[in-house]
């Protein structure tokens, strides 16, 4: 597995866990990086909890919000 989907996040907390699944169902196995910009809602969180679920799973977390273009 060589592919890889950069999401970056911001209070996605509604939304991490369905994108998630969705990428993961996917014929075609990629790596999942959340790279989630110190959403207060939780989001990295949630990351967290489905890590143990999703093996291609990987989240960065940063210190503050600095743009998701930056991510």
């Amino acid at each position: 597995m060589s592919n890889i989907v950069i999401i970056p996040t911001y209070k996605e907390k509604e939304n991490i866990e369905a994108i998630v699944k969705a990428i993961s169902s996917l014929p075609v196995k990629f790596y999942i990086l959340i790279i989630d910009d110190n959403s207060p809602d939780g989001t990295a969180e949630i990351v967290k909890r489905i890590q143990p679920s999703y093996t291609n799973l990987h989240l960065l977390e940063r210190s503050g919000k600095m743009g998701l273009g930056t991510a």
